[in-house]
C-alpha cells in the first residue's frame, strides 16, 4: 500500500519562497528527489512575479537541457501566486535524485513556492 506525505521543496528553507536566478545559463535548484526509484515526488509549484512587467520563467523538469524537459511559463506582473507545475511527478534513480531547476528572465523579481506529495510504495 502506498504512503503519502507532504514535504517541503528541498531548495526551500523552512517552506519559504525560493528566489530564482536570472536565466543566463544559471539555474536555481528548486527540488531534488530521493534516490529511490519507487518513490514518486508529485511537485506542486507556484510562481510570483513582483515586477511591473510580465516575465518568462524557465524550468528544467528533471534537470537536463533536453527540449523534452524544458517548461516555459510567462508569469503575469504583480498577480500573486500562479500555478506553474501542476502536480507533475519525478522519481529518483538508484544512484542519484532528479532535479527541478528554475530561472527567471529578470533578477530579483521571480520567486517560487510549493510542496511535494511524496508517494512511496
Amino acid at each position: 500500500m502506498a504512503t503519502y506525505s507532504k514535504v517541503q521543496l528541498t531548495g526551500s528553507t523552512d517552506g519559504t519562497g525560493i528566489e530564482l536566478a536570472v536565466d543566463s545559463g544559471t539555474f536555481t535548484t528548486i527540488h531534488t528527489t530521493t534516490t529511490t526509484a519507487t518513490t514518486l515526488d508529485e511537485i506542486w509549484l507556484y510562481a510570483s512575479n513582483t515586477d511591473t512587467t510580465d516575465r518568462k520563467f524557465t524550468f528544467k523538469f528533471g534537470g537536463t537541457d533536453s527540449p523534452d524537459d524544458i517548461i516555459e511559463v510567462t508569469v503575469t506582473a504583480e498577480s500573486g501566486l500562479m500555478l506553474v507545475i501542476p502536480g507533475l511527478a519525478l522519481s529518483g534513480k538508484s544512484s542519484t535524485g532528479l532535479i527541478l531547476l528554475g530561472a527567471c528572465a529578470t533578477a530579483s523579481v521571480g520567486t517560487v513556492f510549493g510542496y511535494v506529495n511524496r508517494i512511496t510504495a
